[in-house]
Parts: C-alpha cells; sequence; structure tokens
C-alpha cells in the first residue's frame, strides 16, 4: 500500500540472494512497469529483457576501480556523456609537450580542452590560456583520440630525438668525392655522441671505390652501416628502416633534400630532418630561431630547449617585424621565457626591424632550427615570393638546419 500510494523516479536492487533479488525485480514491475531500475549484480548470468533496467555487475565495478588506482592510467568520467572514455582527466606532470603552451597553439582534432583545474579554481580557457604543469585538464572528444592526447600530454621530454624517435640515420650518397662523404660521416658521428644515440647509415648509389669498406671498418655497436644497391628502392627501404631502427632523426644533404618526392617522403615520415651546411656542427656556438607561427613555435620549443642544452649552445629567439609591431609574438615569448625558467637556461630574444637573413649570411657558428611544416615543401620560388621571412632560411646553405616536425 506504501508503494502504491509513492511515486518513484527509480529503483535500486541491491540484495545479497539471487532469488529475492529477481523476486523483489518482479514485484516493482507489477506496480511500475516502467519505472527506471538499476540492479546491482553479482551474478556474471544475470540477463533482464528490459529496456529500463541498467545491469552493474559488481565484479566489473571493482575491477574498474582497481584499474584506475594503476599509474599512467586515465581517469574518465562514468556517469556523463557516453561513459567510454569520451570525457577524460589529465594531469599535466612537470616536462610535459603540453606545460607553458597557450590553447590557441594547440592543434584541436575532434577533442577540446573543456577547463583546467589550478591552484583549487576552475579556469575556462580561451587561445591566450597558458597551460602550466601541475594543472588537471578536462578533456572531450573521440575517445581513441584522447588516449594518444593522454599519452602525449603525459609524456615527460626525454633525450633529442625523442619523442620522435630514438636512433639517427644519415643518408649518404657513395657517388661523390671521398672527402666529402667523410665530413658528413664525420659530423654525424660526433652528433650521435653528443645525444648518445645509436646511427645508421644508409649506403646509396655503391661504386667500386674502397669507401664502402673503410666505412663498413668503422662498425661497431653505436654504429651500423646498411647498403642499398637499387635507388628504386629507397623510399620503400627508408620506411622499413624507420619503424625498425626506431629512427627519430634523420641526416642527408641539401642535395638529397632539394629533390621534391624526397622532401615529401620525409615529411610524411613526421621525423626530425638534419641538413649539413658548410659549417660543420662541431664548430657551431649557437642556435636560432626565426619567429613563425605561434602553434608551430610552441611545438617545437621542448625540443629545442633539449638540443641545444645537450649541444652546450646559446639559443637565440629572432623577432622581425618591418613595422615594428613586437608586441605581435608575445605569447611566443611568454612561452619561451617560461620554459627558459624551466629549463635554468637563458634564451637571447632579438627583435629587428631590417631582415634578419643577411645577419645570419654573415655570421658563422649558427645552427638553424625550423618547423618542418607544410611550408618547407614549396618550390624555392614560391619561397622567394612568399612574404614570410622564415621560409627563406633554406638557401643559406653555410648554416647546418634541424627541421623539427609539428601538429598540423
Amino acid at each position: 500500500e506504501l508503494m502504491e500510494n509513492t511515486v518513484f523516479s527509480s529503483a535500486f536492487i541491491v540484495m545479497d540472494s539471487r532469488n529475492e533479488a529477481i523476486c523483489s525485480y518482479k514485484n516493482i514491475r507489477k506496480l511500475y512497469p516502467r519505472l527506471r531500475i538499476v540492479f546491482v549484480s553479482q551474478w556474471c548470468d544475470l540477463t533482464l529483457d528490459d529496456e529500463n533496467v541498467n545491469i552493474m555487475d559488481t565484479h566489473e565495478l571493482m575491477a574498474s576501480y582497481l584499474y584506475e588506482q594503476l599509474p599512467n592510467v586515465p581517469v574518465i568520467a562514468k556517469n556523463i556523456g557516453f561513459g567510454q572514455g569520451d570525457i577524460m582527466e589529465i594531469l599535466v606532470p612537470l616536462g610535459s609537450p603540453y606545460a607553458y603552451r597557450h590553447m590557441g597553439s594547440i592543434v584541436h582534432r575532434k577533442w577540446r580542452v573543456a577547463a583546467i583545474y589550478r591552484n583549487k579554481k576552475q579556469i575556462l580557457p580561451n587561445n591566450a590560456t597558458m597551460i602550466q604543469p601541475n594543472d588537471i585538464l578536462i578533456v572531450i572528444g573521440n575517445p581513441r583520440v584522447l588516449e594518444e592526447v593522454y599519452r602525449v600530454i603525459r609524456k615527460s621530454r626525454g633525450i633529442f630525438p625523442d619523442p620522435f624517435g630514438k636512433n639517427l640515420y644519415l643518408i649518404l650518397n657513395m657517388c661523390r668525392e671521398r672527402e666529402e662523404i667523410m665530413i658528413e660521416v664525420n659530423e654525424a658521428i660526433f652528433l650521435s655522441k653528443q645525444l648518445n644515440r645509436k646511427l645508421y647509415i644508409r649506403l646509396i648509389n655503391i661504386t667500386l671505390s674502397g669507401v664502402s669498406q673503410e666505412l663498413k671498418a668503422l662498425e661497431n655497436e653505436k654504429l651500423e652501416i646498411l647498403i642499398n644497391y637499387h635507388y628504386d628502392e629507397l623510399f620503400n627501404t627508408m620506411d622499413f628502416d624507420t619503424t625498425h631502427y626506431d629512427i627519430g632523426l634523420f641526416l642527408i644533404n641539401n642535395e638529397l633534400f632539394d629533390k621534391e618526392s624526397f622532401k615529401y617522403r620525409l615529411y610524411k615520415l613526421r621525423r626530425a630532418v638534419y641538413l649539413f651546411g658548410e659549417n660543420s656542427l662541431y664548430n657551431i656556438s649557437e642556435a636560432t630561431i626565426l619567429m613563425g607561427d605561434e602553434g608551430a613555435m610552441e611545438s617545437v620549443s621542448s625540443s629545442v630547449f633539449d638540443l641545444v642544452e645537450i649541444l652546450g649552445l646559446k639559443l637565440n629567439l629572432c623577432n622581425y617585424s618591418p613595422d615594428g609591431d613586437f608586441a605581435e609574438k608575445k605569447n611566443i615569448i611568454e612561452h619561451y621565457e617560461s620554459l627558459s625558467r624551466l629549463y635554468s637556461f637563458s634564451v637571447d630574444i632579438k627583435e629587428n626591424r631590417t631582415n634578419p637573413i643577411k645577419e645570419l649570411q654573415s655570421d658563422d657558428g649558427i645552427l638553424h632550427i625550423a618547423p618542418f611544416n607544410k611550408e618547407i615543401l614549396k618550390t624555392p620560388l614560391a619561397n622567394f615570393f612568399s612574404r614570410k621571412i622564415s621560409r627563406y632560411f633554406l638557401s643559406i646553405r653555410k648554416h647546418p638546419q634541424l627541421l623539427i616536425p609539428i601538429e598540423e
């Protein structure tokens, strides 16, 4: 009689006895045919043909709870949204690639940062909001995409060329003079030792000279020679080697890189690329970046700081503005200054109204660093007519250059 005179919005059945639980369910259904029922079950084979019943398996609940207590497991919302990982909580660790990045610089495809929790306060982010270490991000989007976002955000910085890969890969055209070949080999060995990474040397266009055997004699646990006898198979070989040998950095000369098909293949592989210059890397004392797109600049920053710290280089950030509007790049400067404090590494910010290319051409000890984006794929003629000063740097062959892949 009590139940008949009371309006219920839902009912919960939590019992130790299976028979009593099922009887309770049937009795409720007699009185309320369409009432929402939450049935807590500890019996794996229990099924009910009722669209208004939500069966919660106690074993699954326990397993889910224990799973979430494991390290590096994302916390997902269970009772809102789809409950399948489409809403997730992510803690930003110190050294994360997302630390000190502005929201406007992050590429969002099928996901968004809905809120940030910092110092017990909720922040609804806009493009100018900077993510800081120990922030808790509430992200929404495609569950599979969020799993990858979680992995990237939680990944602390490693030694360059991480996160693109672990080892170095020199593509060596053997159809040249021995001296030219050995200059590139020695520079590649120097860089691999500085980074403490293994160097793979892929020989192409093999000749009958004794240089190949001379290189084979250099092999050790940190250096391996790979031979490619058929140039037309090089692209397939590169694809295989990149995965098989965990390649993070390609080393090539400008002659190869200038070939459009070769440049495009490297772009699609999403790996860093080192281009040899007329000046060798061991004579370099400074690294220079020309400011460009905010998203690209923030995307490459962790790799930049990691590399210049390892090589002991001074870092210059060049802000070029013909009309003197240097404030336009304030978010980029704020980002790099924040990272400089994190790394305890100073950054020299230069503001120029005059074209910095002439100054770069006159300097000798410079490593030029730039994002490896679609703009790099454009022909030299297209770059000549471009108003983006950062495109011109490829024409300065005297400096070694480092191209770092970015989100696009």
